[in-house]
């Protein structure tokens, strides 16, 4: 079986839209990493458009097939999150959240028309949005005394890692993403270097 090093994902957050009967369905995409960030881009849309009756959404994040979800806020079951959901799947997408803003216009669509809706509406988000491979990575938190920053940040950048969070003061902390490909052996030339402390955060941004 071959082994799965990258993943692919939107370059790019992303928009498209639908009318039908009156109604507005407004897709927004975005790149995601954890349910942390789900969590603030709905916050930050329903501030938006606060007098939207649904804000539907579906997310995928990590190469496992276990974390997504299909939200149909207040549609009828199975005709907004899932209808979304199968769009981002189709395209082979990952770390992805598209949530879907509707605005009533009084006519009644019944459920094949709202399927309809929700769908086309992220296809035209997701159609022509450039998308990109990433590597699947090896989250770990680095902690290293000053005197050491020079060599640990040199073996990160000659990784290709990715770096979320960094705090380097006296004793610096680092939250790095390792490609999984090389990342093992980079870990261990870390651990070597005097002073440094490697632990396993959570959650993985890559995962």
């Amino acid at each position: 079986m071959d082994v799965i090093n990258k993943y692919k994902t939107i370059a790019t957050a992303a928009t498209g839209d639908f009318r039908d009967r009156g109604s507005k369905f407004l897709a927004y995409a975005y790149p995601v990493a954890t349910p942390a960030d789900v969590k603030e881009k709905l916050q930050i849309l329903k501030k938006e458009h606060p007098k939207a009756v649904h804000h539907c959404y579906a997310y995928r994040i990590g190469i496992d097939g276990t974390q997504y979800r299909a939200n149909d806020d207040g549609e009828p079951s199975g005709s907004a999150g899932k209808p979304i959901l199968g769009q981002i799947d189709s395209m082979g997408l990952t770390n992805i959240l598209v949530v879907v803003v509707r605005y009533f216009g009084g006519t009644l669509l019944g459920v094949p028309g709202l399927i309809n809706a929700y769908k086309t509406a992220t296809v035209h988000a997701l159609d022509g949005v450039p998308t990109t491979e990433k590597w699947i990575e090896d989250l770990v938190e680095i902690n290293f005394d000053y005197p050491a920053m020079g060599e640990v940040l040199y073996l990160l950048k000659q990784a290709e890692t990715t770096i979320y969070k960094q705090d380097l003061q006296l004793f610096c902390i680092v939250t790095a993403g390792i490609p999984r490909i090389h990342s093992a052996g980079y870990i261990k030339k870390l651990e070597e270097i005097r002073g440094v402390n490697l632990t396993s955060p959570s959650p993985d941004p890559s995962r």
